[in-house]
């Protein structure tokens, strides 16, 4: 895909990330050429890379350093539909409420709504490492379900954790999903979080989803939960007719951002 001098730097970040992801080793010529740019663009975009520890210099490119490609795929996986995931966060706040305890996963989605957590007088409980670190940083109080590290999604996986989860019973559960359809409910591929976002769901009063578009339609291959065990689900787009039909059946809320607003479902409820 060709790209042009108009697109923002952290675009053309993502795209030259990716490519290292994929090549190892990237050149500042051949980078030029597939992104539509000069190649001083090219050169300064690489700099930053480097200056942030994700790419090394090499002479006339770049390469993916030892073992960055965990911290590279997770900069990809945090930066993608960043905009929709700010959106969901911004909704979800309507479902805060001062003195609560939330719970959220090691989501992407997730971690946008935690950054908007300073100020609030809530409990929180994490299970991802992005998620402690900002609640950390803020001075929100939080408890960390810690057990064994997953580097992929930056989560705290296994039995410590679910040990943990078996006796918490926080008031909301905030969650994300790889994907959705009314057939397969939420899903995703990796069985050791699945596990995690089931035992969460159990264990909460009130279960909501923050699912961007590019979600419906996609199953992953494990269930995380039925459609009609989530109570609310946060979405930046109107589902399809089918999809819509089947969230009313199965009673879920659903609310549709736009913009800084949201849209509530009320048939839904």
């Amino acid at each position: 895909m060709i790209l042009s001098e108009t697109w923002v730097p952290l675009e053309r970040h993502q795209q030259i990330l990716g490519l290292a992801l994929a090549q190892r080793i990237v050149r500042i010529k051949d980078l030029a050429a597939q992104l539509g740019v000069h190649e001083m663009t090219v050169r300064r975009d690489v700099d930053a890379l480097v200056e942030q520890g994700l790419l090394e210099r090499i002479h006339g490119g770049a390469r993916l350093p030892m073992r960055a490609s965990e911290e590279v795929s997770q900069v990809l996986r945090a930066s993608q539909h960043a905009a929709e995931k700010q959106s969901l966060a911004r909704a979800a706040l309507a479902f805060v409420h001062q003195g609560d305890t939330v719970a959220v996963d090691a989501s992407t989605s997730a971690l946008a709504l935690v950054r908007l957590l300073a100020g609030f007088e809530v409990k929180v409980l994490a299970t991802g490492l992005d998620a402690a670190n900002t609640l950390a940083a803020s001075g929100v109080p939080f408890t960390l379900a810690a057990g064994e590290f997953q580097p992929s999604a930056r989560s705290f996986v296994g039995p410590l954790v679910m040990g943990i989860l078996r006796r918490v019973h926080p008031d909301t559960t905030f969650f994300s999903a790889k994907g959705f359809t009314p057939q397969s409910g939420f899903t995703d591929p990796y069985l050791a979080e699945v596990e995690t976002k089931e035992q969460l769901i159990a264990s909460s009063r009130q279960v909501v989803a923050l699912l961007d578009h590019s979600k419906f339609g996609r199953t992953a291959l494990y269930t995380i939960a039925e459609p009609q065990r989530v109570d609310v689900l946060i979405t930046d787009r109107e589902p399809t007719a089918e999809m819509r039909t089947a969230l009313e059946t199965t009673g879920v809320h659903l609310v549709v951002t736009q913009g800084d607003s949201a849209v509530e479902d009320t048939s839904a409820r």
